[in-house]
């Protein structure tokens, strides 16, 4: 996010996916486990390299659109979806070499990619030049970022443990366990495209109080849902609360920070929503102590603390850039 700011290498984006691909199609070629793991994480410095640029680039092209913003954004939720759908028939099929069909479509993505940042380097001058004046709020963006690591931390704790939930707490099958997720993943989709919407008219702060308020009653409906099939409503209801704010803190934090798109996208896109990742281990820990159900029950507290932060976030009020509706600079409201 840093390069990005400082040196505008807008081109990362597309390097970052060619090695995203290159790193997981690999990792099922190679013997070893060091070498797995290496390529494993050359995926994830790919990822980490796409996530500031593809944002700073979102956000010039969407301009003050939260609804523009959203979509940009359920791109990463409809590919939680797509990818167990995808491979896991391939390697099902082919075995662990089936990872190498990873690689072509990274590499035309980032081709695809490398041709749009040519077109959109003029659109990136005078998106610089807007918010050139412009002051960063480090103080609420760190506000929203913890705000955003609780987020993470409740859609990576349901993802990693709502089938195990199916299956070990609500007695149903693999099938189901899959359904399960597969609803809550939708959910997300259709929460951030919502999300986005929703900001646009009622303000961005809010968008992020409601969705994180409605977390808990959907939670609370999955941890009490009697059977499977109330509870694959309840899923999806989360899925949809949790998801809400998702965009809206993206673009939020780029309003915070109006001279560092890229470092506001890389920190609520990428380190934030991997912080909740790492919250997965210890959400292991409770199941492995008291029970799947534990781990729900955990979850539908972790909201509480986010939408006590949330209450602090200072609402931003756009303002138009005489020559260049696209490009908004803000001041907090």
């Amino acid at each position: 996010g840093l390069l990005v700011d400082r040196r505008r290498v807008g081109p990362l984006a597309a390097v970052g996916v060619v090695l995203a691909g290159l790193g997981v199609g690999l990792a099922g070629l190679v013997p070893g486990y060091a070498l797995t793991w290496s390529l494993v994480l050359l995926s994830g410095i790919g990822v980490a390299m796409f996530h500031p640029a593809a944002g700073r680039a979102a956000r010039i092209d969407a301009g003050d659109s939260t609804a523009a913003m959203s979509v940009f954004a359920a791109g990463g939720s409809v590919g939680f979806f797509l990818a167990p759908v995808l491979a896991t028939p391939a390697l099902a099929t082919l075995g662990l070499a089936a990872t190498a069909l990873f690689i072509p479509p990274a590499v035309l993505v980032g081709f695809m990619l490398l041709r749009a940042h040519r077109r959109q380097e003029a659109a990136a001058k005078v998106a610089a030049a807007a918010t050139a004046g412009g002051q960063d709020l480090w103080s609420p963006f760190l506000l929203l970022t913890a705000v955003e690591i609780v987020r993470s931390v409740l859609f990576f704790g349901v993802i990693t443990f709502i089938e195990l939930y199916w299956l070990r707490h609500l007695h149903a099958g693999h099938t189901a366990a899959g359904a399960a997720l597969a609803c809550f993943l939708i959910g997300g989709v259709a929460g951030t495209l919502a999300g986005g919407r929703i900001a646009d008219r009622a303000g961005t702060v809010r968008t992020v109080q409601a969705g994180t308020a409605l977390a808990i009653p959907a939670l609370v409906a999955l941890r009490v849902a009697p059977g499977p099939g109330t509870a694959l409503l309840a899923a999806m209801a989360a899925g949809v609360a949790i998801s809400i704010p998702f965009s809206v803190l993206v673009k939020l934090g780029q309003d915070y920070l109006p001279t560092r798109p890229g470092t506001a996208a890389g920190v609520t896109l990428g380190l934030a929503v991997s912080m909740g990742g790492l919250a997965a281990p210890g959400l292991g820990a409770i199941a492995d102590t008291w029970g799947i159900a534990a781990v729900f029950s955990v979850l539908c507290l972790v909201p509480l603390p986010g939408l006590l932060l949330a209450a602090f976030l200072p609402e931003i009020r756009p303002i138009p850039v005489p020559g260049d509706d696209a490009s908004r600079a803000g001041e907090p409201g």
